[in-house]
């Protein structure tokens, strides 16, 4: 088993919903994203996926949420935009993109500070 991980970062506010504390209020976080790509074999190349594939992908999702209120982008303008579903939402729209290769997206890890993250895995 092969895997590749590629981080990108993104600044952007949110106001958690159902949530009694100073988080219900709008504040912001300079968000990191990290994916985890596995898969059994490499390319005639030899590598897994190509590092810019990925990060091409993962820049069309960041480009949605980067310097935006999260609360108004679609799908967290229903669904709350806690770093656990922002981590389901990259994988999913990574796991898309990556649908005509041999690979799959094993992990997404995404942190709101620098000592807290949220990890999604199916």
């Amino acid at each position: 088993m092969f895997e590749v991980s590629v981080e990108r970062d993104f600044a952007a506010a949110h106001a958690l919903r159902n949530y009694k504390g100073a988080c219900e209020n709008v504040h912001g976080h300079n968000w990191k994203v990290q994916v985890v790509i596995a898969g059994e074999a490499l390319d005639e190349a030899g590598m897994l996926i190509d590092f810019l594939d990925v990060k091409h992908l993962m820049d069309a999702i960041v480009a949605r949420l980067d310097h935006r209120f999260l609360n108004e982008v679609p799908p967290f303008d229903v669904k709350n935009a806690s770093a656990e579903n922002l981590a389901e939402h990259f994988f999913e729209k990574l796991a898309e993109g990556l649908t005509s290769l041999p690979v799959r997206v094993k992990e997404v890890k995404v942190w709101e500070t620098a000592i807290q993250s949220a990890t999604y895995r199916p």
